[in-house]
């Protein structure tokens, strides 16, 4: 893993990435290396895309308490076959397309991806892909979460996924056209019966509202460990308060 810039493209497995924040340009060469990395993925890119951090074929990867706004391309992208990818307590503003989360709906490595988005706050400024899932048979659960104001839409997809929406806060803007929190295939106010869109303890502030589809109900693929209580999306403004950043200096615990 090397970051260049505040970008950070990370190709292995067992990283944390904390107290980082991410006003990124695009750059010039970077080089990626690390000790599970493929040869082939080993040298000098033309380049990054972008990103703010870019995740690909890697597993157990924490994304905590960081700053990500006002990047070329995106914020966060987890792509080829990644699994076992945390996104917490980070705080994101001032941004077009927040993640990616998958990147072929072709691709069907993609179909054990497991992704939790949980006590982030998407902050204003924000147009769209809070997340976005783009293969069929993946799932995301994005969970007390807060919402303010996005610009397009929140949580979206296409290729059939399915996504659970639990204890999140929402607070549409006071556009009449920005206050459906789900969309797929960037399409809005309509409902996609195949689809399996679920919400549960979810909060709606403003107008705001979330469109459920499809039928019965979704089974998250934890283990007991992995297992953690959803709070009602109520206390979601207090959860996130200390969202982004905390302050650390040695030998003390951060706050």
């Amino acid at each position: 893993m090397d970051s260049y810039e505040c970008n950070i493209i990370i190709h292995q497995t067992n990283i944390t990435i904390r107290n980082w924040i991410f006003p990124y340009k695009q750059i010039g060469l970077s080089n990626v290396r690390g000790k599970h990395v493929a040869p082939t993925h080993v040298g000098y890119r033309r380049g990054s895309d972008g990103d703010a951090i870019a995740i690909s074929g890697s597993s157990n990867i924490w994304i905590d308490h960081c700053y990500l706004a006002s990047c070329t391309d995106g914020l966060i992208d987890v792509i080829h076959a990644s699994t076992g990818i945390t996104i917490s307590n980070n705080y994101f503003t001032q941004h077009d397309k927040v993640m990616l989360l998958g990147h072929n709906d072709n691709f069907v490595q993609n179909m054990k991806m497991k992704v939790t988005v949980a006590f982030n706050h998407f902050g204003p400024g924000l147009m769209e892909r809070m997340p976005p899932w783009y293969d069929e048979g993946t799932l995301a659960h994005v969970a007390n979460n807060r919402y303010d104001k996005w610009i397009m839409y929140a949580i979206g997809g296409s290729a059939d996924p399915t996504i659970f929406s639990e204890g999140n806060y929402s607070i549409a803007s006071d556009n009449s056209y920005s206050k459906e929190a789900n969309c797929y295939n960037f399409i809005c106010y309509s409902i996609f019966y195949w689809l399996k869109y679920e919400t549960s303890k979810d909060v709606f502030k403003n107008g705001a509202y979330f469109v459920p589809s499809g039928y019965g109900s979704v089974a998250l693929p934890y283990s007991s460990a992995q297992r953690f209580p959803v709070a009602p999306g109520n206390l979601v403004p207090s959860l996130t308060a200390d969202a982004g950043p905390l302050n650390c200096y040695r030998n003390r615990p951060c706050y």
